[in-house]
């Protein structure tokens, strides 16, 4: 994975969040679990739990509700104090505890740049957004997805769907999208 991908993920997803306002928080995304509140608190949550587990060793969840407040400093601050973590030295080496098993800190890299990306795509497709992100960033990302099938399955009882196909025409980001599984 390439060390620019982390920022170029954040970046593509601000720009989209920049966009989102209060009223579209009880959207649906096509994360059938989750609204926009729900994916918006994820998108922020889930990069600070990584970086607390990079830092200490240890998991530690955070149920904050970050879509109550400026999610979009509170996104900021996250983007910036993640590339932080992952940029310090021995950080991609030193072994994480996740809730799943123990990962080198690339590997959790990789996870957030991906899943930050993918958010993105659910939250502009969510609020009306284009979802043409980053064509390259999309394209490389695909290159490196490769999900074992244990890994797929329905929405909630798996972190990723059965891989389905994208529309003639789609966009990069579709692609990525509904090779991780996302109706596109």
């Amino acid at each position: 994975m390439a060390d620019d991908q982390l920022e170029r993920a954040f970046a593509s997803t601000l720009a989209v969040m920049a966009n989102v306002d209060v009223g579209m928080l009880d959207t649906q995304t096509p994360c059938q679990s989750w609204k926009v509140r729900q994916l918006i608190n994820h998108m922020i949550a889930a990069p600070r739990v990584g970086i607390s587990a990079l830092r200490t060793g240890e998991f530690h969840p955070d149920d904050n509700d970050y879509a109550s407040g400026d999610f979009v400093a509170a996104y900021e601050a996250t983007a910036k104090d993640a590339v932080a973590a992952f940029g310090e030295a021995g950080a991609l080496e030193r072994v994480v505890k996740l809730p799943f098993g123990e990962v080198p800190g690339a590997f959790l890299r990789g996870m957030v740049t991906t899943d930050q990306f993918t958010h993105g795509w659910d939250l502009a497709r969510a609020t009306g957004q284009s979802t043409d992100l980053d064509p390259a960033l999309a394209n490389e990302l695909l290159a490196q997805a490769a999900i074992p099938e244990q890994f797929r399955g329905a929405d909630g009882s798996a972190p990723f769907g059965p891989e389905q196909t994208a529309p003639e025409g789609a966009t990069r980001a579709d692609r990525l999208a509904a090779h991780l599984g996302r109706h596109v």
